[in-house]
């Protein structure tokens, strides 16, 4: 019987060799599709584009306006909201926008229909050049940024937004952060006020009473924005008396001259009609 059996397994191996390979080729697929994707995850950066450049419009409006104004320089070592840590900014300083609907690569010149396309063409293309040191995502700072409140100020329909205490609490722990490590009061006097108006700024608004909204100091390009606004207004003003001046003077002197020219003519007449005929 055992020879007979054994037989029969050879003569079947024989007529079906598929049947008995392929459940371990099927695993060793599973096995190799696996090590593939882990390979992918190790070099594709998680952090998200679009949040960082909403981070980064917020510092350009409600931070820096203010730091200029205190000649105050961020620590790039030690502080997260510094240029040097933001992973993605080298890359979109490579973005050249040529016409509203063509975006082109700083590195290969390549031409995309949308930013969202070359966004892509970023991470699959130029991964390798960006800098995925630990802490230098400022999507990650979101949170403590009221990234969501600032996007819904150019949207119409604002989305009602449940307060959860916990991520209040955590939101407001990493602002508190930010504000001490890149504003530590032991280091300065301004720095001790930049430290305080941040917390005003940011952190105040992260708890469940909606009358403290963010940005409490209000906007530093707007504030800018009005004084050079002032300024060009009193400019043109003074400008504008300028030529009211100049207009009046070249015309009573156009006057004068057509008056003098005037008396010219008639003391002419007079001096011809006198001569004897």
């Amino acid at each position: 019987m055992g020879r007979r059996t054994c037989l029969l397994l050879v003569f079947a191996l024989a007529l079906c060799p598929n049947s008995f390979i392929a459940p371990a080729q099927l695993i060793n697929d599973k096995v190799g599709n696996r090590q593939r994707k882990q390979e992918e995850e190790k070099g594709r950066v998680h952090c998200s584009r679009s949040r960082t450049r909403i981070v980064r419009e917020i510092l350009s409006e409600y931070l820096l306006p203010f730091l200029e104004a205190e000649q105050y320089n961020l620590s790039s070592t030690s502080c997260r909201l510094h240029p040097d840590n933001d992973i993605f900014r080298e890359q979109d300083e490579k973005i050249e926008r040529l016409h509203p609907m063509q975006w082109q690569c700083g590195y290969c010149k390549k031409v995309f229909r949308g930013q969202n396309f070359l966004d892509t063409h970023f991470d699959n293309r130029h991964s390798s050049m960006l800098d995925t040191s630990p802490n230098r995502c400022l999507a990650d700072l979101c949170g403590a940024l009221h990234c969501d409140y600032f996007d819904s100020l150019s949207n119409s329909k604002r989305k009602k937004v449940t307060c959860k205490p916990a991520v209040v609490d955590r939101n407001l722990h990493l602002c508190e952060v930010l504000a001490n490590t890149c504003f530590p009061i032991e280091q300065s006097a301004v720095a001790q006020r930049l430290n305080d108006f941040f917390k005003r700024q940011f952190c105040d608004a992260h708890t469940c009473d909606k009358q403290l909204k963010p940005f409490a100091r209000g906007s530093g390009i707007y504030k800018n924005r009005s004084l050079y606004f002032a300024l060009s207004l009193f400019t043109l003003f003074i400008l504008a008396i300028y030529y009211l001046a100049v207009y009046i003077h070249n015309r009573d002197l156009g006057m004068k001259r057509k008056s003098l020219r005037r008396l010219s003519q008639q003391a002419h007449i007079k001096m011809h009609k006198s001569k004897p005929s």
